[in-house]
């Protein structure tokens, strides 16, 4: 389990005011230390320091979260040229009986490069400071009270370690604390006061020096030990040789292991209870060759060094390896230590050898997990204490990934990807302060091991189950069972020498049983392969069902059994659902025999829970036969150029807890992979209903494996996989798959049309759109309407791939489905009378299941849409939609007065305040400019799509002939003028040399003699193109044009044919549409005689020809 707390941005800046923020590498060089309580962490560089302490804070969505926030920020060193080189946060423990473990206040003790070792509290006020040796603190650490786990071990006592290059200095922890809390209530009494703080006494200390080590840069403190007699009598002898005399008591002694050079690894002891306290040297060689020397200090300095004494003690020498940080097990029967090579290597810290290496792990950093068994994963005659497991949690930031270890020789547990500059946080201490009194009833809230990444600001949590490390033991022993269990069933092993192997090895009943139905499940192919097989199954589960402590003993006759339960809920889990079907009648069968047997003496008046024990079995089996119906047709592989995919395994713990929908939406997903479309689907629900309800032909009729799995299935689950159900599941399994990918499923068949009008509630159709729109499609669509806004045209791809996460051309169709889902949401509305809601039924074998509510339940749960907002959408979208077909310029929100635009993007049940009444004149023109770019788009779009090749047409989409009626209606609900569209239409069409379509549209017209003048200035660019245009002058038409009449010439002359889109017109279309032109001109216009005199031209030009 890997989770965790958020912790604001990288308080970088407070470390380098003058320069600028640094990316994620900026912890690389600070200091940093996290309380065992995570309530409290401190991040130091140079001479400053942030304390960062953990509050409750709300974020923008209303969630409430721990978070730990700057709560200090400052410079910590006094002395000029000093810097920060160790820090430890101590959580100390309340004096208080009322306390239940947390810690009272946390002291943050501070290590300098000066020597100087200063501690301090959360706000950062200096509580005590002390100088232990005039070299810089290489690491501080800490020992806190641990119960011990077992009689007879030594209690430890609470320690403060300071390690210098060649010194270690220790701190007793019970001394500390009270100095501490003095030192603390101290100064809040002078603050309180306003006097000056009265300067502490000193602390107590032991300083030891080390020597014979050629380089120190880590070190653990491991505690009080006790030899065995033996090991006494071992070390006297090395030492003393075979004269040496023997205390007669164990010495008690403080162990410290220390890495760095000269040897790798070092075990230095200082005797307890002496006169004087003793510390060893570490010895360079191995115990052949240990020898003994006088630990003296350094260099002389005013600070005194304990005296030594020699003493046989040992080290790991290794002149070319150099040790980097050692870090000490909870139980300090262990210790993980990382050198220069890249290893992780394994101490055995009891017996001073090395027992496992990591490689690879360059850089890496260590930490702990100590897990308790649980009370409920124990058997009841476990004996107290509970069982402890030790983990070890490697981070390899080169590797950019964290592990988990089972010690001392367990597999890897856990791996989890994360960031290559994060900082694993391990204290290996809790809280100070705790004794043996004080900690009964505690319970102590700390983590072990945090993971800080920079980059992100999160802070997790490493947490291992104690089963994972059970699991690595009773692996050989489940490896030779199985392999037993396999023999036994494909005939190879005799039966009678498998029953007594499995009793020899002391295995329960109930773990043979799960052993046994493991290999039946996990190697379906080979069993089905294998006939005989099943016989030899019931032989097994008979066997196993007679011996001790299987059923018999664990039977109460008020309630199902709970060892063939055993059976029933590993088949239900299955995937494997013709192994587990098989399994569950042959244990069926073994549970009659044995009920049998077993009722003669024992069940003579418990005849109901044998009744209900062969209920349960009867609705397992039924439900695993549902279950191996159901993935035959899964398992149907998709056509080819389908969506496919991997193939779903189904089980009947999954269908039930995938709640009444757990059927269909299988199902679904493979009408999904299968790209049924909608009709095919429907026509093979109704041909499954037609069957069942007429005689069945006397010959079978030939059909598809896909179309017979499919009415087997409706046969079996008659109301999972009714039409309402099934329909309204592949609807949304079809936008679900879109939105995952818009482009990709963009050529599938569209959701919408699973939703309609193949189901027969109309309410069902209405709330499943409602609720596609709401999850799915709201956000795109407002996605795509301001980025339009943004830009004033139809964007390009790059644009709508950034907002709208498609390109334009898929935004283009994306745009279209919403007006077809839109106004399949009107038409449903207009279609709902008030009918009681129906009731949706299961299966009775699947009356149990429980979880999610369904698709169609959910739909029935919405609330009506309002009508006049939905349309509003829908004109909207049109709009969109229009604006990218014919690529226009256009602020689609700006054709919308306020109360339009406030009411866009609302929940489509909720009543808002929709535009009424006559709109802005200003708005209406801005309307009609658009409408009528759109016309002239698509009238565009039709002269080149008559004229190019078929390969470089257009691709519009179907039903281009109703954009015209499309503008139209657009008109009507925009307040335009739909004869100002239709004789824009018209001049348009005759513009391109579509007179034919420009006929048919004059026809609906109404105000003629407007069409009339403009067609006649259209006719006048045609003639002026055909007489003056230089390429196309001719003799005959240069001797009519001198002919004309001068007014009609100065006409022609004025007229600009470029404006034509079509110029080169037949004669015979400009003669028609000039006999036009009279007909709708009334005599007593003003132009009806200059249209005459252009009949005329014409007429005589179209004789020259």
């Amino acid at each position: 389990d890997y989770n965790g707390r958020k912790i604001p941005e990288c308080p970088s800046l407070c470390f380098c005011p003058d320069t600028a923020p640094v990316s994620a590498p900026w912890l690389q060089g600070c200091v940093v230390s996290l309380s065992p309580c995570s309530d409290l962490m401190v991040v130091a560089k140079d001479s400053k320091a942030v304390f960062l302490s953990a509050k409750w804070l709300t974020d923008d969505g209303g969630r409430e979260g721990m978070t730990l926030a700057v709560s200090w920020s400052g410079t910590l060193s006094t002395d000029e040229g000093e810097s920060v080189s160790s820090v430890i946060c101590i959580p100390l423990a309340s004096q208080k009986r009322s306390s239940t473990g947390r810690p009272d206040w946390t002291c943050i003790v501070v290590g300098f490069s000066s020597g100087y070792v200063r501690f301090y509290t959360e706000s950062g006020v200096l509580l005590l400071a002390q100088l232990l040796n005039e070299d810089p603190v290489l690491r501080l650490k800490c020992r806190t009270y641990e119960i011990p786990r077992h009689p007879g071990v030594t209690e430890q006592h609470e320690e403060l370690s300071i390690l210098y290059p060649a010194a270690l200095v220790t701190i007793d922890g019970f001394s500390l604390f009270q100095s501490l809390r003095a030192c603390r209530n101290q100064v809040a009494r002078a603050a309180a006061a306003g006097s000056e703080v009265v300067q502490p006494p000193p602390l107590a200390y032991k300083k030891w020096g080390l020597q014979d080590m050629d380089a120190i840069v880590d070190h653990s403190s491991v505690g009080i030990m006790t030899l065995c007699v033996f090991d006494q009598m071992r070390n006297a002898s090395i030492l003393g040789g075979f004269h040496a005399s023997v205390k007669g008591s164990l010495p008690a002694m403080s162990q410290y292991i220390t890495v760095g050079g000269g040897p790798y690894t070092g075990f230095y002891y200082a005797v307890e209870g002496s006169s004087q306290p003793l510390l060893s040297h570490v010895a360079l060689a191995v115990a052949s060759k240990l020898t003994s020397a006088l630990f003296t200090a350094a260099r002389s300095h005013p600070y005194p060094v304990l005296p030594l004494c020699p003493g046989p003690r040992f080290g790991l020498p290794d002149s070319r390896r150099h040790g980097e940080s050692i870090c000490l097990s909870p139980c300090n029967t262990l210790a993980g230590v990382t050198d220069d090579f890249g290893r992780v290597m394994l101490l055995d810290v009891g017996r001073g050898i090395a027992i496992r290496m990591w490689k690879g792990y360059r850089d890496a950093q260590l930490g702990w997990v100590q897990v308790s068994e649980g009370r409920g994963e124990s058997s009841p005659s476990a004996p107290l204490p509970r069982r402890h497991a030790q983990f070890l949690v490697i981070y390899a930031p080169r590797r950019g990934i964290l592990e988990v270890w089972g010690t001392q020789q367990g597999p890897r547990v856990g791996a989890f990807t994360v960031g290559k500059h994060c900082r694993l946080l391990y204290a290996g201490y809790r809280l100070m302060g705790v004794n043996s009194v004080t900690s009964q009833g505690w319970q102590l809230h700390t983590q072990q091991v945090c993971l800080f990444d920079p980059a992100t600001g999160a802070l997790r949590t490493v947490t291992v189950p104690f089963h994972l490390i059970e699991g690595y033991f009773l692996e050989s022993e489940a490896q030779r069972v199985l392999f037993l269990f396999w023999g036994c069933l494909t005939g190879e092993s005799p039966l009678q020498k498998v029953c007594d192997t499995l009793q020899e090895t002391g295995i329960s009943p109930q773990h043979l049983l799960s052993l046994l139905l493991s290999v039946w499940l996990h190697r379906e192919k080979e069993v089905l392969k294998k006939p005989k097989a099943v016989r030899h199954l019931h032989t097994l589960l008979t066997a196993l069902s007679s011996m001790k402590g299987a059923v018999a003993s664990s039977w109460d006759m008020q309630c199902v059994s709970p060892w063939w339960q055993q059976v029933r809920s590993a088949c239900v889990r299955s995937h494997s659902a013709a192994a587990a079907l098989l399994a569950a009648i042959v244990a069926h069968r073994a549970a009659k025999d044995n009920i049998t047997s077993l009722a003669e003496t024992k069940f003579q008046s418990e005849w109901e829970a044998v009744s209900l024990e062969l209920e349960q079995w009867a609705v397992c089996v039924r439900q695993l036969e549902d279950v191996l119906a159901l993935q035959t047709l899964l398992c149907v592989a998709p056509l080819k150029g389908t969506p496919g995919g991997a193939t779903p395994h189904c089980s009947v713990k999954a269908l039930l807890e995938g709640g009444r929908g757990g059927i269909a939406d299988s199902v679904a997903k493979w009408v999904f992979r299968q790209d049924l479309a909608p009709e095919r689907l429907k026509d093979m629900l109704q041909s499954r209903g037609e069957a069942q309800r007429t005689e069945q032909p006397s010959q079978p009729v030939p059909r598809e494996k896909s179309q017979e799995d499919a009415d087997f299935n409706r046969a079996r689950f008659p109301d999972s996989l009714s039409p309402d159900m099934l329909f309204a599941h592949c609807c949304w399994e079809y936008v679900v798959q879109w939105n995952k990918d818009p482009e990709v499923w963009l050529q599938t068949v569209p959701a919408h049309r699973h939703s309609h009008p193949y189901t027969s509630i109309n309410i069902s159709v209405e709330c499943i759109s409602s609720m596609m729109w709401n999850t799915f499609i709201v956000k795109r669509f407002s996605a795509a309407a301001f980025l339009m806004e943004k830009v004033g045209k139809a964007p390009k791809d790059r644009l709508c791939r950034r907002d709208v996460g498609m390109g334009d051309g898929a935004m283009t169709s994306f745009l279209g489905s919403c007006v077809e889902l839109l106004q399949i949401l009107m038409e449903a509305d207009s279609g709902i009378e008030e009918v009681t809601p129906p009731e949706l039924c299961v299966e009775e074998v699947w009356g149990g299941a429980e979880g999610p509510a369904s698709i169609v339940e959910l739909a029935l749960e919405q609330r009506g849409i309002h009508y006049p907002l939905v349309q509003h959408h829908c004109l909207l979208a049109t709009l969109l939609h229009t604006a990218m077909t014919f690529n226009l310029r256009v602020k689609p929100l700006s054709l919308f007065d306020s109360k339009g635009k406030s009411a866009f993007f609302r929940e489509l049940v909720s009543i808002q305040l929709m535009p009424s009444g006559d709109m802005d004149p200003g708005l209406v023109s801005l309307r009609q400019e658009f409408l009528l770019r759109v016309l002239t788009g698509w009238v565009k779009t039709q002269s080149e799509a008559g004229t190019a090749p078929a390969s470089t047409r257009l691709d519009l989409e179907s039903g281009d002939e109703t954009w015209p009626s499309l503008c139209l209606d657009l008109g009507t609900l925009l307040q335009v003028n739909p004869d100002i569209l239709r004789r824009h239409l018209v001049c348009e069409l005759y513009n391109q040399g579509l007179d034919p379509r420009a006929e048919q549209v004059m026809l609906e017209v109404e105000d003629k003699d407007v069409l009339g003048s403009q067609l006649l200035v259209l006719t006048g660019q045609r003639l002026s193109y055909s007489l003056l245009h230089t390429q196309t002058q001719t003799k005959p038409a240069m001797e009519l044009l001198a002919r004309l009449p001068p007014t009609l010439c100065t006409w022609l002359k004025a007229m600009d044919p470029s404006e034509l889109g079509y110029p080169s017109v037949p004669l015979s279309q400009t003669s028609r549409l000039v006999s036009r032109l009279i007909e709708i001109l009334p005599e007593n216009h003003g132009q009806y005689s200059l249209a005459l005199h252009l009949l005329e031209a014409v007429e005589a030009l179209q004789g020259e020809d």
